[in-house]
């Protein structure tokens, strides 16, 4: 049980970025052998506060203390010091490393030299005992990002913190490995460790945490034990001040072909070579076919694929009845293609950058943004405003370097880019990773009303609740092919689990 002297205490920490305030006079405390959830709309300050606290933002106002001590953090080495540890949305490995050496980093060795033996055999126990598995030898490089935001989490597992914050930590990860994740928390908090756990899946933050504290526009509007009588429902209206809807399909009669895939083989760089089945694969004019299937199974290769990021093996790609010769990136959206990756900052974003110009990032050479050669910036401002206003992106200030936006609000500002052109053809990774209740009703509803405009949409994502709710048909991608396309009506949730666990052994096709 939670003793009465908190290991971590906050006392009015203001934090402003320009003329936003992301946290205005916060108090906080954590308990030695409590997991509290943070909760909030996307925007809300949960990130920033706990940041701070990181040591990656200084607050403007404020105290902090451990075990009832102020202390003063001005970088992450001091928080690392304090016994403060924190897995974040984004993972910061280093890519050309193998696993093993991120893991090492900064871990003290044994007379001098370092204790790889020991590392090995830490892992092994870590992956035994969470489900929380890989190839030690692999370079962070090759992994998908499901699979870097596993590695942060036993990086965080290596380091035994006494307090441990926990940024979207099951965002992508299985059932499985969630509730391995979750057996993990029980035994830190076990051994007295204190444990910040921010989240939007309700029903995880329900069943981990004992006490709940809900921030809205920076501050703390309401702080609760978790004692069995709180609900989904209400826990969301005290994040957005009311309940959120639920977007429901509506059956429609589907098009033409839009999207074609014709023999299609992934390249596999983790095996050097292709994928040992081609992917044959149609999607139709308003039709959203989502491609179910456990992380790092190829589903973001077959994105980057069909985005003309990476070339194919081998096989055709086909766009309302025409192939694409030697597909790039800027060829396939001259055809009416629009992709939204999985990576944010990595692939979808400059995070160094304004609002204002990642708005733009992909069309800024074509009119309006471009007249001769020469930007028009008046043009590129009006557009952003727009968007922003459009999908709610906050703060506002199109002016702000994308990368102090939440992750939720990066995600905000790709959909609001690419779907702004009305694409015939969309393919979109993880479209609410990250996104709080509110904002994924606000983008399910997007997604729907552009099938019910006719485009033919590729939706990959890990929450099969979501891609139950969306898709008209399910493909599951195992080992690089599609061993499972039905409609949604003759699918399962435990038939298409087993699909994804167990490829073919499931059955192609199978009802």
């Amino acid at each position: 049980m939670p003793t009465d002297t908190p290991i971590l205490s906050l006392a009015g920490i203001t934090k402003r970025f320009g003329g936003t305030t992301a946290n205005k006079a916060v108090d906080f405390d954590l308990a030695p052998g409590e997991i509290v959830g943070l909760l909030g709309e996307n925007g809300a300050g949960k990130t920033t506060l706990m940041n701070v606290v990181f040591g990656l933002y200084r607050p403007d106002e404020g105290i902090i203390r451990i075990d009832g001590q102020p202390v003063g953090i001005a970088t992450t080495a001091d928080a690392i010091a304090l016994g403060i540890g924190m897995v974040h949305q984004h993972s910061h490995a280093v890519a050309r490393h193998t696993v093993l050496e991120n893991l090492m980093t900064g871990l003290p060795g044994r007379k001098g030299l370092l204790d790889r033996r020991s590392a090995l055999r830490r892992l092994t126990e870590i992956g035994d005992a969470y489900g929380l598995r890989l190839d030690p030898d692999r370079p962070v490089g090759e992994l998908a990002v499901g699979e870097r935001q596993r590695l942060d989490i036993i990086r965080a597992l290596f380091r035994k913190a006494r307090v441990l914050i926990l940024d979207e930590p099951t965002s992508v990860l299985t059932p499985q490995e969630s509730e391995g994740l979750f057996s993990a928390l029980r035994a830190l908090r076990n051994d007295k460790v204190g444990i910040v756990f921010i989240s939007h899946k309700l029903n995880e933050v329900r069943a981990i945490t004992d006490r709940i504290v809900v921030m809205r526009r920076g501050e703390v509007v309401a702080d609760v034990p978790n004692d069995g009588k709180l609900t989904n429902v209400g826990l969301a209206s005290l994040m957005c001040g009311h309940e959120p809807e639920r977007v429901v399909r509506q059956p429609r009669q589907r098009g033409e072909a839009r999207l074609s895939l014709r023999g299609l083989r992934l390249t596999d760089t983790r095996h050097g070579g292709a994928a040992k089945a081609p992917i044959d694969l149609d999607i139709h004019a308003g039709e959203i076919v989502g491609i179910a299937g456990v992380s790092g199974n190829g589903q973001v290769r077959l994105a980057e694929t069909v985005a003309g990021v990476e070339a194919a093996a081998a096989g055709e790609i086909g766009l309302d009845g025409n192939i694409v010769r030697d597909p790039s990136p800027r060829r396939m959206q001259a055809h009416g293609l629009a992709y939204i990756p999985e990576d944010r900052i990595g692939a979808g974003l400059v995070g160094s950058m304004p609002v204002r110009e990642n708005m733009v990032l992909s069309r800024y050479v074509e009119a309006p943004f471009s007249r001769r050669g020469w930007l028009d910036w008046q043009a590129i401002l009006d557009f952003a405003r727009r968007q922003i206003a459009a999908y709610d992106v906050r703060p506002t200030d199109p002016h702000l370097p994308v990368g102090l936006l939440s992750g939720g609000n990066q995600q905000k500002a790709i959909i609001a880019r690419e779907l702004a052109f009305s694409p015939r053809v969309l393919v979109i990774a993880q479209p609410t990773r990250g996104l709080d209740v509110s904002a994924i009703a606000f983008v399910h509803r997007a997604l729907m009303n552009l099938r019910d405009e006719g485009c033919a949409i590729m939706l990959i994502s890990d929450d099969l609740d979501e891609i139950f709710q969306l898709s008209d048909r399910i493909a599951v991608m195992y080992e690089g092919e599609i061993v499972r396309d039905t409609p949604v009506e003759e699918a399962t949730v435990p038939t298409v689990g087993l699909a994804m666990t167990e490829g073919r052994m499931a059955g192609r096709n199978a009802a």
